[in-house]
This record gives structure tokens, sequence and C-alpha cells, in this order.
């Protein structure tokens, strides 16, 4: 691979390509900054840290049920006709939160749910794309580290952006800009050639769909707890700010936490990987839970942005190889649904994280909290380890079982994907 610009300048000067990955980062700003969001809209509206966490976790369950379901019927529909429908429905129940307020908790935890369940699943709608897009292998491995990258920039300059916002108007006007943004965003994707496209391969028709494959599902349950972990830190953040200066120090966690993984993302992409992913994946995320560890210190605001930051440095690069150990795993014309699991499991651990989170620092106090991080990396190397045999993907295995996941599009049909290449396989 050619150094980390040339290779990232050789993917986004691909037809469409950079159209589809800022269309996908700005469509998913929602769902990026919706749990710093909720939070920091629950707090204005006189409500605790557990309520709070409360409204959030809900978010992330709505969505963490939303995203395989809209996944699925991405793979048997297609992308525009699931994509941007459901994007306005998500923009409208934060429409509707932002207007009830928390005043009546059933009506405010209704609108969460809403605007979670009906989350477009871009996430696994762009990771679908890029082989009819790109093609070759190499090329899409390129694409899914740029992917991670692109998705700290978002979660770097997204709580930056929802500070500014409240700061300028109001938590209320952050939720409604945002998600007004999101929208369009969406609608340039959906409106592509790509992904008018763009057809999943045939699947052979199962309820449980891409969870037939044991592979996914270990990986599943690791990113469970990596889910955790970063759930825990957004309270935990917030309780640590509230004694520490407020909303400014708040954003500057979070833009440090994703300004790390920026950095730990740009140079993961910048150079090939030999050897087996799996093996890689459990490298990175036992480097992960050492870099949650200090966490639990809470020292003073420069040292713990600055801590802030090493924790990140290990999360574009462990979702980097997540995606391809995906590919590799997804069964045949699960593609979108497979991702979108993935995204499932991120939020039903950020939603635990969450809800453990507020508690624990109403009851034990800031470091307790920020504990919970160090303890959710630990556990995901735990499930990795434990799960060996099942993520083993021996050369033989050849067909849906191994992982031939990729969509196709018209101009796959007609030769343009190199033979051979199958969602991250030779053939």
């Amino acid at each position: 691979m050619a150094a980390s610009g040339g290779g990232y300048a050789d993917i986004l000067r691909a037809p469409h390509a950079l159209r589809l990955l800022v269309g996908t980062l700005v469509g998913r700003l929602p769902n990026g900054t919706a749990h710093i969001a909720i939070a920091l809209f629950t707090r204005a509206e006189g409500g605790g840290y557990s309520l709070a966490g409360g409204l959030a976790a809900a978010y992330g369950l709505a969505t963490a049920a939303g995203q395989p379901l809209l996944g699925r019927a991405v793979d048997l529909r297609g992308q525009p006709r699931v994509q941007l429908p459901a994007a306005l429905l998500s923009a409208l129940g934060m429409v509707w939160l932002a207007a009830a307020g928390i005043g009546s908790l059933p009506v405010a935890f209704a609108a969460v749910v809403v605007a979670g369940f009906f989350t477009p699943p871009l996430e696994g709608g762009l990771r679908a794309l890029w082989p009819s897009v790109l093609g070759r292998e190499d090329r899409v491995h390129r694409a899914y580290a740029l992917d991670a990258v692109a998705q700290e920039v978002m979660f770097t300059v997204g709580p930056l952006l929802v500070t500014v916002l409240v700061w300028l108007w109001s938590p209320a006007a952050a939720l409604l800009v945002v998600n007004a943004v999101g929208v369009l965003g969406a609608l340039s994707v959906v409106a592509s050639a790509p992904s008018r496209a763009w057809r999943s391969e045939p699947r052979e028709a199962h309820w449980l769909g891409a969870l037939r494959s044991r592979g996914l599902l270990a990986l599943l349950g690791a990113f469970f707890f990596v889910g955790l972990a970063l759930g825990s830190i957004t309270v935990a953040a917030l309780a640590y700010a509230d004694l520490h200066g407020g909303d400014a120090v708040y954003g500057a966690l979070m833009a440090a936490l994703g300004l790390g993984a920026l950095a730990g993302g740009l140079v993961y992409g910048a150079r090939p990987w030999a050897g087996e992913p799996e093996a890689r994946l459990r490298v990175l995320v036992g480097l992960l839970a050492l870099g949650y560890l200090p966490l639990a210190l809470a020292p003073g605001v420069v040292a713990m942005t600055a801590l802030a930051a090493v924790s990140g440095v290990f999360l574009a690069p462990a979702l980097a190889c997540a995606f391809v150990v995906v590919d590799r795993h997804a069964l045949r014309g699960t593609v979108t649904e497979a991702f979108s699991w993935l995204v499932t499991t991120f939020g039903v651990g950020t939603a635990a994280g969450t809800a453990v989170a507020g508690p624990a620092v109403e009851l034990a106090g800031v470091p307790w909290s920020f504990g919970a991080a160090g303890a959710g990396g630990a556990a995901a190397l735990l499930v990795l380890l434990a799960t060996r045999r099942a993520l083993a993907l021996p050369a033989a295995t050849a067909g849906p079982e191994a992982g031939e996941a990729v969509g196709v599009s018209e101009n796959d049909r007609n030769g343009t994907v190199e033979p051979g290449f199958s969602g991250g396989r030779q053939a």
C-alpha cells in the first residue's frame, strides 16, 4: 500500500467514492451525536444524570432493534426505498423530543425510541457499496480503514458542533439542526447512482438471517463490551465535566476521544497488515482495553483530556479490522444486515454502559463510572480469546459460510468488479 495520503487519495478519486463517504458521514451525524445531544438537552431541562442516561440508553436500544431489521429490508428491497424514509422518521422523533421536552416521561421516551429505531442503516449500506464502487479487495479493505477514520472525524467534530449549537442557541436547537443535516446526508447517498443500482446477492431464506454465522456472533459478543465501554465514558465524562468546568470540558473530552481514534486510524490505514485479521483484532482490542484503564484516575482537566485522547487511539483500528472480519464471516446476501448487526451490538452495549454509568456516578462517584470502560474493554478481549475457534476461517471453507457477502450492482453484472473478489476473500 502507498503512504496514507496516496492510498486514501486513490480511494477518493474513484467515481462516487467521495460523495458516498461524505454523504454517509453527514447522514450519520444525528446518530453519532445523539447520546451527547440528548444528555445535554435533558440536563438543560432539569433532568438528572440517571434520566439523561436512561433516555440515551432508550435511544441506543431502539437503534439496536431497528438497525438489523432495516438492514435486512435494504438487502431485500434496495437502499433508496428504506434509507430516506427511515431518515425522515428518525428526524421527526427528535423534533418531537425538542418540542415536548421531558415534562412527560412517556412522551420523551417515546420520542427517542422513534428517533433511534428509524436511524437509517447508512453504515452497513456504505460498506455494502464499496465492492461495487472500488472493485479490488485491497482497495475495499483500505476503504474500511478510511471509513473508520471518517467516523472519528464525525466523533471529533460532532461533539464540538453540538456544544457550539448549544452555546449559540439551545440544546433543543442542537437536536433540530443536527437531524436536519442528517436527512440531507442520507438524501445525497440514496440519490447516487451506486446506491440506486445496488442489489444484494440472493440469500437463503431463514429467520435468523446473518446471525447464522458463528464467526459473526463471536464478533458481536466482543463488540457489545466495546460499546459498553464507550457508553460509560459518555455519562462519566458528563459528570466529570460538571465538577471541572461544565459543557466546554465535556465537549473537549469527547472531542479528544475522537481525535485520538482519528490519529490511530490514520496510522493504521497507512500500511498493509500481514496475517489473519481475526488475530490482529485480538491485539487491537487488548490495546484498546489498556487505554481505557487510566481514565478511572480522573485527574485534572489537562491530564484527563490527554488520557481521553490516548484511550481512543486503538478504537478506529479495531473498528476497521472488525469491518474486514464481518466481511469475511457474513453469509451470502446478508451484507447490509451483517454490518447493521455490528451497529446494533454497539447500540446495546452503549445503552448498557450509559445505564450503568449514571447510577454509578450518583452512588460511587466519577472514578467508578470510568472504571466500567476498562472492565468493558477487558471483557471484549476475553470474548475474542474464548471464541478463537468460531472466528477461525480455514482456507478450505469456501462458499457462503466463508463470507461471500457482497452485493452487486448493474456494473458488477457487466464485469466491472475484479473476478474472484467476493467481499473480502479470494474465491
